[in-house]
């Protein structure tokens, strides 16, 4: 069967950049489905590490966003940095909030004396009200934010900003990792580092400028208010960051590195993003279309087994690449030195009869001489816990361990197998189980029992029916493949 695929892309977002414009305080909200949530682990410049909210998976097509915040001192350079991440996001629907909106009214007792107000302070802003628009945004949600008059100290009483949910929330400001109950909505936090004397001079220009106020009082406010206030509450909260970005927008490396960080995690199944060790091949034209291929029941089985075949030698290329190397140097044959990689020594592959056995060909041809074994679990109902038969390897517990299995279904199966293999001495972060289509319930139920082994797919479906079935799924595997329905 001749088949005309497109050229390989990476899935991706369409949208509007950024979601604004002013209402007023009637205008309603559009209320939507609550949805998972994702977490990053990335720090390149700090060595801070992140804890990731609580997760929890939903049914609903949609997924809760991105959440970063960015830190920093005043005029650090913060927004410029937003911007630049926004610009470079630009497949990708991207709200940039501010914390200033957040800033509480003053009284009109505070108003009169303005000047002796401090700004800079945690108890300046209403961190309800930013809590409470959050909360609605990552449950994919409207909201209204405030608009602040820095020249009245008031919020605009007749007008909003209505933000709509999107995929990445930028939250920007000062002290927005003071806050533990803000700081743990977030999925990366940033903070941006400029020295002193550039915040000081940016400072001045832009009150000046912007907010309408004199030097003096800009200098005078600066001393008093904002450098104290930075040292006891902006400087402390550096350590919350997963991020840290030297000279602000002028570091375009670090923000580089940032953006491919947060189009990685946009792209991943939330189940990656509750389990780093669950890995799905990056998908293109190419995998999407050969798995209409086998997906569709109308296929004739030399062409199932030839797009089965395919897509299998992909998701083996994959999980070799999560096997240990050593670095080995050669010399080419114009006498010049390669250095390189030394695959590793240590590996075989054990297939769960009988379907894992349609995987062992495309293992053989790109591991070389490699052992093979074999175990056989009889499944009665959905328990999977009968072993039936076992061939391993004498020295598995030395051993890397590829584990084939067409399709994960309730887990159970393999879990048996897993838990043989450990039994056997081989160490659980040893194993990688490697299949075509995944169904989340299997996901869990391994992860949950084997947190350290990893799971490569090519793709996760929507679930398991009644009859424990994966859905949509392809079928029955084995009676697919060897042509014995």
């Amino acid at each position: 069967m001749d088949f005309m695929m497109e050229s390989s892309s990476r899935a991706h977002f369409s949208g509007l950049h950024l979601a604004g414009g002013l209402i007023t305080p009637s205008s309603p909200t559009t209320p939507s489905s609550a949805t998972a949530s994702g977490s990053s682990n990335f720090s390149p410049f700090a060595s801070s590490a992140l804890t990731p909210p609580p997760m929890s998976i939903s049914d609903d097509e949609n997924h809760q966003p991105f959440v970063i915040g960015v830190s920093g001192g005043t005029a650090s350079g913060k927004t410029t940095v937003c911007d630049m991440i926004i610009q470079q996001l630009h497949d990708h629907r991207v709200v940039l909030i501010n914390q200033d909106s957040f800033y509480r009214g003053l009284t009109a007792e505070e108003s009169a004396h303005a000047n002796e107000y401090n700004f800079d302070h945690p108890d300046a802003f209403d961190t309800e009200r930013l809590l409470e628009c959050f909360g609605k945004l990552k449950q994919g949600r409207s909201v209204n934010v405030p608009i602040y008059d820095f020249k009245n100290h008031q919020r605009c009483s007749e007008s909003y900003r209505k933000v709509n949910a999107s995929d990445v929330i930028i939250l920007e400001g000062i002290l927005v990792f003071h806050d533990s109950q803000v700081r743990d909505m977030m999925d990366m936090k940033i903070f941006v580092d400029t020295d002193a004397d550039v915040r000081l001079a940016r400072r001045i220009t832009r009150d000046t400028v912007e907010r309408g106020r004199d030097v003096n009082s800009v200098l005078e406010q600066y001393a008093k208010f904002v450098k104290p206030a930075f040292d006891d509450f902006v400087l402390p909260s550096k350590k919350f960051a997963d991020v840290i970005i030297p000279r602000g927008g002028d570091n375009h490396v670090a923000i580089d590195l940032i953006v491919q960080h947060i189009q990685t995690k946009l792209g991943q199944h939330d189940l990656c993003k509750i389990y780093p060790n669950v890995f799905v091949i990056i998908s293109t034209f190419q995998i999407r279309g050969m798995h209409t291929l086998i997906r569709d029941k109308t296929i004739t089985t030399p062409d199932f087994v030839f797009y089965s075949d395919r897509l299998i030698r992909l998701v083996v290329e994959h999980g070799l690449g999560h096997l240990p190397f050593t670095e080995k140097q050669v010399t080419t044959p114009t006498e010049s030195i390669y250095t390189g990689v030394d695959f590793c020594k240590k590996l075989c592959g054990i297939s769960i009869i009988r379907s894992g056995e349609s995987m062992e060909n495309a293992l053989r041809a790109c591991c070389k001489g490699i052992k093979i074994g074999k175990i056989l679990i009889h499944r009665d109902g959905d328990d999977g816990k009968h072993l039936i038969y076992k061939k391993l390897p004498g020295d598995i517990s030395e051993r890397h361990v590829l584990l084939l299995d067409p399709v994960l279904g309730t887990g159970n199966s393999v879990n048996q197998a897993i838990q043989l293999l450990i039994e056997k001495g081989v160490p659980e972060s040893h194993i990688i189980l490697l299949n075509l289509i995944s169904a989340p319930e299997g996901i869990h139920c391994v992860c949950k029992r084997f947190p350290s082994i990893r799971i490569v797919t090519s793709e996760i479906d929507a679930g398991l029916n009644d009859e424990y079935r994966v859905i949509p799924g392809l079928g029955e595997f084995g009676d697919r493949y060897f042509g014995t329905e």
